[in-house]
Order: structure tokens, then C-alpha cells, then sequence
């Protein structure tokens, strides 16, 4: 995710505990989805639908997050 702010990301994780706390997070919810979904798309549910939601809504803040840091950095 975000492979341009992968050094931002570090520091951001070490440095910011409510934007290490939302990364776990996303990264959790795209496990649990993995784990509900079938590669053939089979086990998709509104569960599912769901938690792809809040996985994007947390996407966007952490994005916004960085771009911050990013600008406050340059």
C-alpha cells in the first residue's frame, strides 16, 4: 500500500500512535478478508461488503495522513 510514502510509512508507525494504530487496522480487515473470500469470489456477503468499506474509509485517512506528514516534511 502506497509503495511512493514506504519510507514515511516507517516513520509514521514509530512516531504517530493513532496512525499505527489505523495501518493495523487496515491491514487486519484485509486479512479477515481474505480469509472470508473465495478466490473464485464465492463468500461474499454483506459481512464482506462491509468490512471492504471501512478497509477504503481507513485507505483515505491513512492517504490523508501522509500527504500531511509529506507536506509538513517538505
Amino acid at each position: 500500500m502506497f509503495p511512493e510514502y514506504r519510507q514515511l510509512i516507517t516513520v509514521l508507525k514509530e512516531s504517530n500512535p493513532r496512525f499505527r494504530s489505523l495501518f493495523e487496522k487496515h491491514n487486519q480487515l484485509d486479512h479477515d478478508i481474505a480469509q472470508l473470500e473465495h478466490p473464485d469470489g464465492r463468500g461474499y456477503c454483506d459481512k464482506v461488503a462491509t468490512m471492504k468499506k471501512e478497509k477504503l474509509k481507513l485507505k483515505e485517512t491513512l492517504w490523508e495522513m501522509l500527504k500531511e506528514a509529506d507536506n509538513a516534511a517538505s
